[in-house]
């Protein structure tokens, strides 16, 4: 088999979408995937409610930190996955890009972020099957 896909998540401050998208690739895939994030203006942590949303799933991703986005870090990726950066992500040729639609859950109640994590889940899914396609044949 080839070298494990990398993925790379971009929001503007890698403290929510992107970093609950992560949490997911990672738990959902293991080792098959490399998962990365990262923000085009990060915070200095992650959203409280984030992590709680997350934590009631069984992924902690308290102890992560927002990152900022490097070009090295685009370079590197297969795929990335934008949430609202808009032009502030690099584009380099051969590489896979999706823009995801999401709400910011920044200053959202518990239930709004709730369904914006499981629609992340959802994405993150269908993401690993079209990365991993030999695998859900199976």
């Amino acid at each position: 088999m080839a070298d494990k896909p990398t993925v790379l998540f971009v929001c503007v401050h890698n403290a929510g979408r992107s970093q609950m998208a992560a949490g997911y690739l990672q738990h959902l895939a293991g080792d098959r995937i490399e998962v990365l994030s990262a923000g085009s203006a990060p915070k200095d942590q992650i959203n409280p409610v984030a992590v709680a949303a997350m934590a009631e799933e069984g992924i902690d991703i308290a102890s992560n930190t927002p990152k900022l986005l490097t070009v090295e870090a685009v370079r590197e990726s297969d795929a990335v996955i934008t949430m609202g950066c808009g032009d502030a992500c690099p584009i380099f040729p051969g590489k896979r890009y999706e823009d995801w639609v999401l709400d910011d859950p920044a200053g959202q109640d518990e239930a709004t972020v709730r369904r914006i994590r499981d629609e992340i889940r959802a994405r993150v899914e269908t993401l690993i099957g079209e990365l991993l396609p030999e695998e859900s044949a199976a």
